[in-house]
């Protein structure tokens, strides 16, 4: 009955996301394009923080270079979104690939510093390397894609191009997570040594899951920099890769539905908090803390658990 009843409410909400742009002005279709975007990002990063145990505060890297690769690339030299989407997604993850090489050599919290100071070196570079990145004015004047000439220049055009993207996404990592490697992710997770004493690779295990994480994070930059057409190295900056694993770790870590909860609370505290109080980033915290408090396992898990106790009391 459970499974049906969530059937149902994915179903009203997946009726409701189609139709939204019907029965919302522009400002909320936009809103509602950036929390989708932000529900990408924190998923990619939640298969490194929930499914695989390595908590990262360098993230937001592959963010940024996404958008700056495909940025680069049709303003330098003129390349089409075509070209352009393909090539950031394959650089992005080919640069995932080294730094999941590096930052894996130490677990915990030596893991956690490792991705924070490569994320700081792409963040540095970004702001001196001015001849590529244009510095601290940024790379403006870009445009969005138009595939199968659809024109996402209109808002809801842009936010049912994303909207698919996104659920492309979740499903792909629902699919992953759900097979028989997302269970030997959780394996290394819970019980690394028990895993290396049945013969698995640990390491090649976690950093196919960081590299598959940088993958989705990158696109996450592709439509970011489709959204705002500027990008700024700013992106790259420690504060987004913490938003993003507060996103995850609020809504519940380790579950599909935790970062799009932690996602959608974030952005939209984000924007409607900063309108009213200077310093939003406060209420941020004590949000965070109410929740590590109250809710140490999440939005998500603190109810999936509450609702077991009540089942487990019925019998």
């Amino acid at each position: 009955m459970s499974k049906i009843a969530a059937g149902f409410f994915a179903a009203i909400g997946l009726v409701f996301l189609i139709f939204l742009p019907f029965y919302f002005d522009e400002y909320f279709v936009n809103l509602a394009s950036q929390i989708l975007i932000a529900v990408i990002f924190a998923s990619s990063l939640n298969l490194l923080v929930g499914y695989a145990g390595l908590t990262s505060l360098g993230h937001a890297c592959f963010l940024g270079l996404s958008a700056y690769i495909s940025a680069w690339l049709g303003i330098n030299l003129g390349l089409g979104h075509a070209i352009t989407a393909p090539a950031a997604l394959v650089l992005t993850t080919l640069v995932g690939m080294l730094f999941g090489a590096i930052a894996l050599r130490a677990t915990g919290l030596g893991f956690l510093m490792l991705t924070l100071a490569l994320s700081q070196i792409i963040w540095g570079l970004a702001y001196r390397w001015v001849s590529i990145t244009n510095g601290d004015n940024g790379i403006s004047g870009l445009t969005r894609p138009s595939p199968f000439g659809i024109d996402l220049e209109i808002s809801s055009h842009f936010y049912w191009f994303t909207l698919i993207i996104t659920i492309v996404c979740l499903f792909l990592i629902s699919q992953l997570v759900h097979s028989a490697f997302g269970s030997s992710i959780k394996g290394t997770r819970d019980q690394p040594r028990r895993m290396i004493a049945l013969g698995y690779n640990v390491w090649a295990i976690r950093w196919f899951t960081y590299v598959t994480a940088s993958f989705f994070g990158a696109v996450a930059g592709l439509l970011y920099v489709y959204f705002h057409k500027y990008i700024h190295p700013s992106v790259m900056a420690i504060t987004v890769s913490a938003e993003s694993l507060l996103s995850v770790i609020a809504g519940g870590s380790g579950t599909l539905m935790g970062p799009v909860i932690g996602a959608v609370m974030v952005v939209i505290l984000k924007n409607y908090a900063s309108a009213f109080i200077e310093r939003w980033n406060m209420l941020l915290g004590f949000v965070f803390l109410f929740i590590v408090m109250f809710l140490p396992k999440g939005i998500v898990s603190s109810r999936l658990s509450l609702f077991s106790h009540k089942v487990d009391k019925s019998k």
